[in-house]
C-alpha cells in the first residue's frame, strides 16, 4: 500500500514540476494575462491538497507516531460538544489523555483550541477531520502564489506555489493533525492582508491582517510572533517616517497599521482571557501549567521526565542541523531547491532599489514589490534567530548528526514550516533566472548552431532539469513516508482485535507502555468527550483502579486489550495483540486451580503466592517429562489461601488488591520458566454476608529466566506458536455465591 501511495506521489510530484515548461510559455511578467495563470495556480492548489487528503487517509490511518495528534482530535470532539475541558469525578487517572493537565476532576489540553477547532470544522462539516488538512494544504499553497504575485510576478507566483505544494515537509507535515501548517495558513493570510493594505491603502485588508494575526497568536504565540516580527519592524518604520508630526489628518500609514495592531492586541487580550478560564491565572498558559520549563529561553528545560540544560552552545548545534536538514532533505528536490532558492535571493537583492523598504515606486517594480521582498526574506532571518531560543528544535533529534533518527526524520523540522513561503518564492525566482540563463545560452547557440539545433538543445535542458528536479523531490519525500508507513503497519497489526470486532457497550482496558496516558501510543482508541460511545476506553492501571471503572460503568461490557511483545518508538519493534472479555465474579469464595505445562528437563517447581500483605512458598515436585502442575488456592472475604506439605499457608487480604501466583520450573542447571499470573480481588461486605470479587480471567505472563517480565511474555492461548514446546497455561475459578456453600 505505502509503494502505491509513494508512487502516486510521485506522479504528482512530476506532473506538478512539467506544469514548469507551461508557465515558461506564458507572457512576461504575466501582468496582462491573469486568467491562465491563475487557473494553473488553482489546479496546483487542489492538487497539493489532494495529494495530502490521500497521504492522510492511506500512510497516516491509524495516525502518526507523534502522539500529540490525539491530542488536537480529543479536542476538536470536545468543542463540537461544547466543552473546553473534560470531567470524570475521582477517575482522572483511568482518563487522562496525552498532554492533559489534571486539576482535580477536570482534564484540559496544553494546547490552545485553535486548530482543534479548524479540524472540528470537517468533522461537523463532513464527519472527516482530514478534509480539514487538505483544504489548508490548498490554502497555503494558494497564499504562497499571491506573495509570489505580489512580490514579482504571476509567473513567480505559480513556480512559488508548485515548489511549495512539492515540499517534503508540506506534504507530510500538512497530512497529519498537528498545528503547523493550519497556523502558517494564519500567518500566510496575515502577509497577504498586511502587504494588500499596504499596496491599496486599504483599512479593511489591514482589519483582516490583525485577526489573522491574533488567531495565530492564540494558536501558537511564538510562532506568530516570530513570523510577524519582520512586518511589525515594516509597520514601526512606516508609522515613524509617516507624516509631518502633525495627526490632522491622520497618516494613511498610523490608521492601517493602528487597526492591525488594535484587532491584534485584542486576540491577545482572548488568549489571556482562555488562559484566566483555564489556569486561573491570566498570565499562565495551559503548557506551563502542564511542564512549567517547557518554554522559550536558556536553561533547564523540562517536560515530564525529560530534561537538558539548554544552552546556547546547544541551540546553536541543535538548530543548525535542524537547518542543514530542511535545506537538503525537505525542501523541494532537497540541496537542488534550496540552491534555486538561493540563486532567487540573490538575484532578488541585485534588483532592489533604494527606497524600496518604504514601498516607493522603483524603476521597474510595482510599489508593493519591494516591500514584500524584503518582508520574505526577514523571515529566514526571524524564524532561524527566533528558533534558537527554542528547545524544542533539540528534541525533534535523537541523534543530533543523523537525520533519519527522531520525529525530524518522520516529519521534518516542523518548527521551521514558516520558512517554506520564502523559500518557494525565491525557489521560483531561481527558476526564472535559470531560464534567462539558458535564454542566453540558446542566443549564444544560435550564432553558432542552426535555429532548430539551438531549440532541440534548449528544450533537452529544460526536461532533463524538470526529470532531475521530479526525480529529486520524489526521493526525498518517498524517505520519511517509509519510515512513517512502517509506524503504519504495526498500528495496523495491534489494532486488528479491536477494528474486527463489534462493540455497543463495550469498556475496554488498555496497556500502559508509556505510562498512564490516553493516546500515548494509541491514539485510535480514543474516547468520546462525554464517554458515551460504543467503546469507553480505560487505562489498565492496578486493580483498585480496574474495579473503581468497571463500578463507573455497570452497563457495559469490560473486556481487556493487550499484546506480547515490548512497545517501543522502534516501528520495526511488532506486538501479537490479544482482546479477551472480561467478568467480575462474585461470591463468598473463589476457588482457583491453575495449570501449566512442564517442559521437558524440569526438576522441580516453586510456587508463590503474594499479597500486599505477604508472600508465601512451597515446593512442589515434578513428575514425569511433559506432564502438567496444578495448583489449586481459594479466596474468602479476608483470606488468600494456598495448600502446603504442613498444612494451609494462608496470608491476609485486605480491600482491593492484585494478588500474585508464580510457578516457577526450574532445571537442574538453573535455568527457569515462570507462569506468572496475576488476579485483581476485591473483598468486601454485602447484605447477604462477606463476599470476595474477582475479574476474570486473569492476567497471564510465561517469562525465561526471570519471573516478571511484563508484556514481552504475555500468554496467548490461541496461538500456540508463540511459545515454547511444552508451555500451558490453563486457569480456572469456582465462585461460591454464599457462605453456607463452602
Amino acid at each position: 500500500m505505502i509503494r502505491t501511495v509513494l508512487w502516486a506521489t510521485i506522479e504528482t510530484v512530476t506532473a506538478a514540476l512539467t506544469a514548469v515548461t507551461a508557465v515558461f510559455r506564458g507572457s512576461g511578467h504575466g501582468r496582462g494575462k491573469p486568467a491562465p495563470l491563475a487557473i494553473v495556480a488553482a489546479l496546483v492548489a487542489g492538487l497539493a491538497g489532494v495529494a495530502v487528503f490521500g497521504l492522510a487517509v492511506s500512510v497516516f490511518p491509524y495516525h502518526s507516531s507523534n502522539h500529540d495528534e490525539a491530542v488536537y482530535l480529543m479536542q476538536a470532539a470536545m468543542l463540537l460538544e461544547g466543552q473546553l475541558e473534560l470531567h470524570v469525578d475521582s477517575l482522572t487517572g483511568a482518563f487522562q489523555p496525552w498532554f492533559f493537565v489534571a486539576d482535580g476532576e477536570r482534564l484540559y489540553p496544553k494546547y490552545t483550541p485553535v486548530p482543534a477547532a479548524m479540524f472540528a470544522g470537517a468533522m461537523a462539516l463532513f464527519g472527516e477531520p482530514r478534509v480539514t488538512l487538505a483544504v489548508v494544504t490548498a490554502a497555503n499553497t494558494g497564499l504562497v502564489y499571491l506573495l509570489g504575485v505580489m512580490a514579482f510576478d504571476r509567473r513567480v507566483g505559480v513556480l512559488a506555489a508548485i515548489l511549495f505544494g512539492a515540499a517534503p515537509l508540506t506534504l507530510v507535515t500538512s497530512s497529519v493533525f498537528l498545528p503547523y501548517a493550519p497556523t502558517t495558513a494564519l500567518n500566510l493570510v496575515f502577509a497577504v492582508a498586511y502587504l494588500r493594505g499596504v499596496r491599496d491603502e486599504s483599512v479593511a485588508a489591514a482589519a483582516v491582517a490583525g485577526v489573522a494575526i491574533g488567531v495565530a497568536f492564540f494558536a501558537r504565540p511564538y510562532t506568530a510572533v516570530l513570523f510577524a516580527a519582520p512586518f511589525i519592524f515594516h509597520a514601526v518604520y512606516r508609522v515613524v517616517s509617516a507624516g509631518d508630526g502633525s495627526l490632522q489628518p491622520v497618516p494613511d500609514a498610523i490608521r492601517r497599521n493602528g487597526v492591525t495592531a488594535a484587532i491584534g492586541l485584542l486576540f491577545v487580550g482572548i488568549t489571556l482571557a482562555y488562559n484566566l478560564r483555564m489556569t486561573g491565572s491570566a498570565m499562565l498558559f495551559p503548557y506551563e501549567a502542564f511542564a512549567p520549563a517547557d518554554g522559550p529561553g536558556f536553561g533547564r528545560r523540562r517536560i515530564l521526565g525529560h530534561s537538558i540544560v539548554y544552552s546556547p552552545a546547544v541551540a546553536l548545534r541543535a538548530n543548525a542541523h535542524v537547518v542543514w536538514y530542511f535545506a537538503t532533505r525537505w525542501f523541494t528536490a532537497g540541496p537542488l531547491g534550496t540552491g534555486l532558492a538561493a540563486v532567487g535571493l540573490v538575484a532578488t537583492i541585485r534588483r532592489w532599489h533604494h527606497g524600496s523598504l518604504t514601498g516607493q515606486r522603483g524603476a521597474s517594480d510595482h510599489p508593493v514589490e519591494g516591500v514584500t521582498r524584503f518582508l520574505l526574506a526577514g523571515l529566514f532571518v526571524s524564524v532561524i534567530v527566533g528558533n534558537l531560543f527554542f528547545w524544542g528544535n533539540y528534541n525533534l533529534l535523537a541523534t543530533v548528526t543523523d537525520p533519519t533518527d527522531g520525529l525530524i526524520s518522520q516529519f521534518g523540522p516542523v518548527y521551521h514550516f514558516d520558512l517554506l513561503a520564502p523559500l518557494a518564492v525565491f525557489g521560483a525566482v531561481g527558476l526564472v533566472t535559470c531560464r534567462e540563463l539558458v535564454s542566453r545560452a540558446r542566443a549564444a547557440l544560435g550564432r553558432r548552431l542552426s535555429p532548430q539545433a539551438a531549440r532541440a538543445a534548449v528544450i533537452v535542458v529544460i526536461l532533463a532539469g524538470v526529470l532531475v528536479g521530479g526525480a529529486a523531490s520524489a526521493a526525498v519525500v518517498a524517505e520519511p513516508l517509509e519510515r512513517n508507513g512502517e509506524h503504519t503497519a504495526r498500528y495496523e497489526t495491534a489494532y486488528e482485535p479491536i477494528e474486527s470486532g463489534s462493540f455497543e457497550k463495550a469498556l475496554i482496558f488498555v496497556p500502559t507502555p508509556y505510562g498512564d496516558w490516553h493516546g500515548h501510543p494509541f491514539q485510535s482508541l480514543r474516547n468520546d468527550p462525554g464517554f458515551d460511545g460504543s467503546a469507553v476506553y480505560a487505562l489498565d492501571r492496578d486493580a483498585a483502579d480496574d474495579f473503581a471503572v468497571v463500578d463507573e460503568f455497570p452497563e457495559r461490557t469490560p473486556y481487556r486489550y493487550t499484546y506480547q511483545g515490548e512497545w517501543t518508538p522502534e516501528a520495526a519493534q511488532q506486538v501479537d495483540p490479544k482482546l479477551e472479555p472480561l467478568a467480575v465474579k462474585r461470591g463468598s469464595k473463589q476457588r482457583f486451580t491453575t495449570t501449566v505445562g512442564v517442559p521437558d528437563r524440569v526438576d522441580h517447581a516453586r510456587v508463590r503466592l503474594e499479597t500486599t500483605s505477604g508472600d508465601g512458598t512451597v515446593k512442589r515436585a515434578i513428575g514425569e517429562p511433559g506432564d502438567s502442575l496444578a495448583i489449586e488456592w481459594t479466596a474468602d472475604a479476608d483470606t488468600v489461601r494456598m495448600p502446603a506439605a504442613d498444612g494451609d499457608d494462608s496470608l491476609e487480604l485486605v480491600g482491593t488488591q492484585t494478588v500474585v501466583l508464580q510457578v516457577t520450573l526450574v532445571q537442574p542447571e538453573g535455568g527457569t520458566l515462570t507462569y506468572r499470573q496475576e488476579v485483581a480481588l476485591r473483598s468486601g461486605s454485602a447484605t447477604s454476608g462477606e463476599t470476595v470479587e474477582v475479574v476474570w480471567p486473569p492476567d497471564r505472563y510465561v517469562c525465561t529466566l526471570v519471573t516478571d517480565c511484563g508484556n514481552r511474555g504475555t500468554y496467548l492461548p490461541d496461538e500456540p506458536d508463540a511459545h515454547r514446546d511444552g508451555v500451558e497455561f490453563r486457569t480456572r475459578v469456582d465462585t461460591v455465591e454464599w457462605w453456607w456453600q463452602r
